[in-house]
């Protein structure tokens, strides 16, 4: 019978193999989703004999591992802001950089909020749950995406509190909100061949480049700060995630629109990676 340590090690030895950075992390997840334990509690079942079940369950994760998807999508679950989040291929992938615009956001004052291009909701919905009474609205152009979004919200017990809108941006928005939102779309066309293949690969391509791409990735902060204060309550906040290189050109676009009070925030490796600025009171 074979032992899950065993198992682990077969893991990582194939991950290794196969050129996929953080092998034995990887492998550590797959594992204990096949074995149905918390990632934390693996060590101590290490020893224990596998089933021939979970060991054909890991192998198989294993081997998707190795095709470089990701671990979100192959467990279908990620964690952010302590919260786990249902994740598909129809969804980008919440990353724990986006948790600086969350800290950004819950520093505010808001009940009511906008989320431009929700994906799965892990925005929208961490802010409707860190902020009891709060009330919100995520739009997507996927009707995909905004089923796992749908799924989140009930997860979570926020799905009386979000309204969830197949939308082109503002094209279907109605009402003035307190603050809005986005991690949009930012990487130019040409930039996408350069990413990890678990993202150029992997992950939807709507949300990674937007549309009409000029070769800067900027056409989506160019849409959001043009209308944005068509929907913010006097003195709200807009505050979009962007990419590395970004923080000059899209505070410059907040300056165009005449937002105030406009400052960059940096995340935890100290890059770029928050835009915020206020409408006129």
């Amino acid at each position: 019978m074979t032992t899950a340590a065993q198992l682990l090690a077969e893991g990582v030895a194939h991950l290794r193999a196969g050129g996929i950075d953080g092998a034995a992390r990887d492998a550590r997840w797959l594992l204990a989703h096949a074995l149905g334990v918390e990632a934390a509690r693996l060590t101590l079942v290490l020893p224990d004999p596998a089933t021939d079940a979970q060991a054909q369950k890991f192998r198989h994760l294993i081997a998707a591992r190795a095709r470089h998807q990701p671990v979100a999508q192959i467990i279908g679950t990620r964690l952010f802001w302590g919260r786990l989040f249902r994740v598909t291929p129809d969804v980008l992938d919440p990353r724990p950089e986006t948790e600086t615009l969350i800290q950004a956001a819950l520093a505010a004052e808001f009940t009511t909020v906008l989320d431009l291009g929700t994906g799965s909701g892990a925005i929208l919905l961490t802010l409707l749950a860190e902020r009891d009474g709060a009330q919100g609205m995520g739009v997507d152009m996927s009707p995909a995406a905004l089923q796992v979004a749908g799924e989140n919200a009930r997860r979570l017990g926020v799905q009386a509190r979000a309204q969830l809108q197949q939308s082109d941006w503002f094209a279907n928005v109605t009402g003035h909100f307190d603050l809005i939102v986005s991690n949009p779309p930012y990487i130019a066309a040409q930039e996408l061949e350069t990413l990890a293949p678990e993202v150029r690969h992997w992950e939807p391509r709507m949300a990674l480049v937007p549309d009409a791409d000029d070769g800067t990735g900027l056409a989506a902060y160019r849409i959001i700060c043009a209308q944005a204060r068509d929907f913010l309550q006097p003195g709200g906040w807009l505050m979009v995630e962007i990419g590395a290189g970004q923080g000059d050109a899209v505070k410059a676009l907040f300056h165009a629109a005449a937002f105030s009070e406009i400052s960059v925030l940096c995340d935890m490796s100290g890059h770029d990676r928050v835009v915020r600025g206020r409408a006129p009171r």
